[in-house]
């Protein structure tokens, strides 16, 4: 089944060189754009990461550092991502806990302009882990009825990831082919941002989701305590938590 799709949408996969979303990198970066018309475009770079890729991490992908060693830095490929990325959705394969996230930290330590609050998020992993409970080989296998070869190499990953949420539409009739309906579907929570620090209440109010004010609404914690401010601004949590975190204040208290 094709995509039902009012404007473009993104496939995208990263390679990176670890799974800690605040402090490793991008080592490759491929990119599927299905248009509303079925055309399709893509981009993918091998990205220099500015630090060594880690042996083990190097075997899982196959990307070593002198492979990207003479590769564009994130800085001087984010600007062409940005225009590549504007006006779509996006969608990946356990995208929503890791490839996005990591995503926004890049684009916060260059200081290139992307507002993620503009798209919708189709997590085409979350789909299958709730109807199946495998991995992309397995989803690949299962719905398409082929073998992922090359895997972990981002290109091929996300054309599989592209064919399995096509597939994934033709296999549940009730999943409906719409990006809306199926970001809601792959959403995990309420999540103001991507980690989970900081999430919307039942009544749409953005309370902390950790810590000893779980559950309490971040502007009231920030009246009462503003030192919890500076304490998050200094500590260990993602550039992107940090970014909400400042334009909740601002909203609240302006430039005081």
């Amino acid at each position: 089944m094709e995509l039902n799709l009012k404007r473009p949408i993104v496939f995208i996969d990263l390679e990176t060189t670890g799974i800690n979303v605040s402090t490793d990198r991008i080592v490759e970066i491929s990119a599927l754009k299905i248009n509303p018309n079925g055309t399709e475009q893509w981009m993918t770079h091998l990205v220099n990461p500015e630090m060594p890729i880690p042996p083990r991490v190097s075997e899982i992908h196959g990307i070593k550092d002198g492979d990207v060693a003479d590769a564009p830095t994130f800085r001087e490929i984010a600007k062409n991502l940005v225009t590549f990325l504007e006006g779509c959705d996006m969608a990946g394969f356990n995208a929503i806990k890791f490839d996005i996230p990591l995503l926004a930290e890049e684009f916060l330590r260059t200081n290139v302009d992307f507002n993620f609050r503009k798209r919708k998020y189709v997590d085409v992993q979350v789909i299958f882990h709730k109807k199946e409970q495998r991995t992309l080989e397995a989803a690949y296998k299962f719905y398409c009825r082929k073998e992922l070869k090359d895997a972990h190499s981002a290109s091929a990953d996300t054309q599989a990831t592209y064919e399995v949420l096509k597939a994934q539409l033709d296999t549940y009739p009730d999943l409906e082919n719409d990006i809306d309906k199926l970001a809601d579907y792959s959403s995990y929570n309420n999540n103001v941002d991507f980690a989970g620090r900081i999430i919307f209440d039942e009544n749409g109010t953005e309370v902390f989701n950790f810590g000893k004010h779980k559950g309490r609404t971040v502007e009231e914690i920030l009246r009462e305590e503003p030192s919890y401010y500076s304490w998050m601004m200094k500590g260990d949590f993602p550039l992107y938590t940090k970014k909400i975190l400042t334009e909740i204040k601002l909203r609240t208290f302006g430039s005081r």
